[in-house]
């Protein structure tokens, strides 16, 4: 199984009503025939599992996606829980171009994105 690109954009939500293509993730993952991330595959790749967070007015992060001893899966940039940025649901989202995933940003409040490339 190969590794996708995916792209999340913000979506609308209340503080932003029309979106923002400056605020979102570009990571990578495997990803089975509907779309949903393989943690099989995840456990074999998951050095290569990295991410990219870009958002307008802050410095760009980069880290790696985990599946934690939750069993919910997140993005980490740093050793310890304290920086994960956790996903709502992550396992059950179909990354396909115009899809929407939730994600708890920084800021604790959580955002809606839409999934604008896989490739």
């Amino acid at each position: 199984m190969s590794l996708k690109s995916i792209r999340l954009e913000l979506a609308r939500n209340p503080d932003w009503p029309n979106g923002n293509p400056d605020c979102g993730y570009q990571f990578r993952a495997p990803l089975d025939a509907d779309g949903h991330i393989d943690v099989d595959a995840w456990r074999g790749e998951k050095k290569s599992c990295a991410v990219h967070r870009f958002w307008q007015g802050e410095d760009d992060e980069h880290g790696h996606l985990i599946h934690t001893r939750h069993r919910t899966w997140a993005f980490s940039y740093a050793p310890g829980e304290d920086d994960d940025t956790p996903f709502f649901r992550f396992e059950s989202h179909a990354f396909i171009a115009g899809e929407y995933v939730s994600i708890t940003e920084h800021d604790g409040k959580e955002y809606t994105f839409l999934v604008t490339a896989v490739t």
